[in-house]
């Protein structure tokens, strides 16, 4: 079972991760009778990571394997019951927390398929429901979304740096904790990575595990030789000899004294790994001596401290290395540990029925939302994509149109009628329930190379890459632009008469 896998992680409830303050405008939400008002929200992210022209989207699987499992169950309302305020009193009501047991979720999420390239201020998801509900499962989004798709881009990076070549992910001694380690493991195999070295993320997920030894094993036994052939007797074959704990060229040549050996017995080395020193030098020096002996297939294997920089670096300058064993800059993604994804509602059902789309002011521009119940349309030709459009499912989308950049109204793309296209958000939830079959992680895998494929090589770039058009379809623009027009005007209008103060009389709540 799917949902079994947290179950198996965490055996217990995981509803109450969230942030206090969810629960509280829960609280108000419902004692304002305002609990089931249908609202939207999106969640999207600002800027794009490691300064680069993509995002992968990752972590909706494990998203709605937490859905699943939405319950208070009875240990987490009796946490919430012994909750207080700053007077000492009780946080919640009876009424309330008998309101949270008996909830079910009703929403309808849609969301960008995992391994799909996204864009800034694009939804990866969109939920719609009730506003309590839909308030209740922002922290928990973000936190599973924004960091497997963190994951998910550095290791797609690190996979375009490698060429082809083999990458497994060796994070998890180095990751955020055990759920970072997990969630990291399976967003680097998403994002490209061959295998890993986190075990319980192979049982789990079924990724391909993979591992060396350490330096212990080889100071664990009088000389660098001996350490070699116990561990070719105790593994014939998993023998990838660590060689740098001494000298890198004397252990590559004591590896070949016992590749001949088990050579002799039938079994074959796979390879040896660096982990110091000059490692485009020293894999040049190693791969000679491999080679001279009749080991050409014998692999080198290369991890320090690398990503997606240094391993382009070493491929431009002749490094013989042939499998990229990649742990902190990729579980932790390093110098910027986090995606900055956010959620927020652009619309809500009035008491009599209408939406009213919803605009949050700021006096950062990056910071305005996008209003409306957004939908994003890819247009592409030949397999090469051209452009994504934003747009309002309520307004729809003409067939040839412009997109305008929503921070720069003179920055247009136009695209014609006839384009051929797709609509990235899909249905996966509906009143509650999974809606169709995700796609298994391998084919996600799959989906990040046919999608890397369809981008300009401009945008793949690790430096100044190429920007891809993103814009908000032209009546969604003009929309947008009235509303903060509109709220501009209302809070002109509030400053210069302001409303009389609401008092709360004593003995109300």
């Amino acid at each position: 079972m799917v949902a079994s896998r947290l179950a198996q992680l965490y055996g217990s409830s995981l509803t109450l991760l969230n942030d206090l303050y969810q629960l509280t405008m829960a609280f108000a939400y419902w004692k304002s009778g305002m609990a089931d008002r249908e609202a939207v929200f999106h969640l999207f992210f600002r800027r794009p990571p490691f300064q680069g022209g993509f995002t992968l989207a990752g972590g909706l699987a494990p998203a709605l394997e937490y859905l699943e499992q939405f319950r208070f169950d009875s240990s987490d309302l009796d946490y919430l019951a012994g909750l207080q305020g700053n007077d000492g009193l009780r946080l919640f009501e009876d009424e309330f927390l008998q309101h949270l047991s008996q909830l079910k979720l009703t929403c309808d999420i849609d969301a960008i398929p995992e391994g799909t390239v996204v864009y800034p201020h694009e939804p990866l998801v969109r939920v719609r429901g009730p506003l309590l509900q839909c308030q209740l499962l922002e922290t928990p989004l973000l936190n599973i979304i924004n960091f497997q798709s963190l994951v998910a881009t550095r290791a797609a990076r690190i996979c375009l740096a490698a060429r082809g070549e083999p990458v497994i992910e060796f994070g998890t001694r180095r990751a955020q904790g055990i759920d970072g380690g997990v969630s990291a493991s399976r967003a680097a195999y998403l994002g490209g990575c061959a295998a890993t070295s986190n075990v319980l993320a192979g049982k789990l997920f079924g990724i391909p595990v993979r591992g060396t030894h350490a330096h212990s094993w080889v100071m664990a036994f009088e000389n660098e030789l001996e350490a070699f052939r116990s561990y070719a007797r105790a593994l014939p074959n998993n023998c990838i000899f660590l060689v740098d704990t001494y000298d890198s060229i004397r252990g590559v040549e004591r590896a070949i004294e016992v590749g001949r050996e088990l050579r002799r017995q039938g079994h074959e080395m796979i390879g040896i790994r660096l982990d110091s020193g000059d490692l485009a030098d020293l894999s040049i020096q190693a791969r000679k001596l491999l080679d001279e002996v009749g080991f050409e297939e014998a692999v080198i294997v290369a991890s320090n401290n690398l990503d997606e920089h240094i391993i382009a670096s070493l491929k431009d300058q002749g490094a013989r290395i042939g499998v990229w064993g990649v742990g902190t800059r990729l579980a932790t993604a390093s110098e910027q540990p986090a995606l900055g994804g956010v959620y927020k509602m652009s619309a809500i059902r009035s008491p009599a029925g209408q939406w009213q789309y919803k605009i949050k002011l700021s006096e950062q521009a990056i910071k305005v939302n996008i209003p409306g119940i957004l939908q994003v349309r890819r247009f592409q030709r030949e397999g090469r994509f051209l452009a994504d459009a934003i747009f309002d499912e309520e307004l729809n989308i003409p067939p040839g149109c412009t997109i305008v950049d929503p921070f720069d109204s003179t920055r247009r793309k136009t695209i014609p009628a006839g384009t051929e296209h797709a609509d990235l958000l899909e249905p996966v939830v509906r009143a509650g329930e999974r809606s169709g079959q995700l796609a298994s992680l391998p084919e996600c895998r799959a989906r990040v190379r046919t999608q890397l494929q369809g981008l300009d090589p401009g945008v793949k770039r690790f430096l100044n890459p190429a920007e891809y058009p993103v814009g908000l379809e032209m009546k969604l623009y003009e929309m947008k632009k009235d509303l903060v027009l509109e709220a501009r005007r209302r809070q002109e209008k509030h400053r210069l008469h302001p409303a009389t103060p609401v008092t709360v009389r004593q003995g109300e709540s």
